[in-house]
């Protein structure tokens, strides 16, 4: 059965293979980024009039209201909203009282508030309907802080305690909500680290697994979740990390 699905930083990366991989699944999908260039690159690839690119600043109101009417009029609202658009904050966002207010505010909207504002916005219509799914991409680094990444640890920590608010709140009314926890994952965010000799074997000396994860490996837990399969997944933070948790 084809559902509308939107997701969020689709431009690159998991976004991009959440994108093409619902796709495959015969969806309808919105693929929203504030990135013009990477979601006609997208388009391109994929060459497929299911797929609805939608420019916008996931921290911007107004710009998200105009996605989301584009996104209704062309498919319908969305049955299953995948919350993936975040940010580290870059080499300013470090420890706490290091970090500049700005950037904390900046990893607040992308990393919170938009999945707060995103996810309120589609829940009016999965009421109506009875059903839907929100799967929030959130991160290791909120289940267990990472150093020197204060302000991204907690804002993915806040994502994980709003998947639990949603499906105690609307579990009955049949929404479902996961909270998907990557751990190392290879994409252009992280290709700077992973590309460094030294760097990659620190990183897989702390996984168990002794392997970096891919894109494949989130895109595919991420279409399980949001699937009937998983009818009975509700408000769980679900790692995927090659065991790094473990340690």
């Amino acid at each position: 059965m084809s559902r509308v699905v939107l997701v969020t930083g689709a431009a690159s990366g998991i976004g991009a293979g959440l994108a093409a991989h619902f796709i495959k699944l015969g969806d309808q999908v919105v693929a929203l980024d504030m990135n013009q260039a990477g979601l006609a690159s997208l388009a391109d690839q994929l060459n497929n009039p299911n797929l609805l690119p939608a420019v916008a600043d996931v921290t911007d109101d107004a710009q998200l209201e105009k996605a989301l009417a584009d996104a209704a009029a062309r498919f319908g609202p969305p049955e299953v909203l995948v919350n993936n658009a975040g940010t580290t904050g870059g080499p300013q966002a470090t420890t706490l009282h290091e970090t500049p207010a700005e950037v904390v505010d900046r990893v607040v909207d992308v990393n919170l508030r938009a999945v707060i504002r995103l996810s309120a916005a589609v829940l009016p219509a999965m009421l109506e309907r009875r059903r839907g799914v929100i799967v929030n991409i959130a991160s290791v680094a909120g289940l267990v802080a990472f150093p020197a990444r204060a302000a991204y640890s907690i804002t993915k920590a806040a994502v994980i305690q709003v998947t639990r608010a949603i499906a105690v709140d609307y579990g009955h009314r049949g929404i479902r909500s996961i909270a998907l926890c990557p751990g190392m994952i290879d994409t252009p965010m992280t290709h700077w680290r992973l590309g460094q000799p030294a760097l990659r074997e620190e990183v897989l000396a702390r996984i168990p697994q002794r392997t970096i994860g891919t894109v494949s490996d989130v895109v595919c837990a991420a279409a399980f979740f949001a699937s009937d399969e998983a009818r009975y997944c509700n408000g769980a933070a679900i790692p995927i990390d090659g065991g790094y948790l473990a340690i």
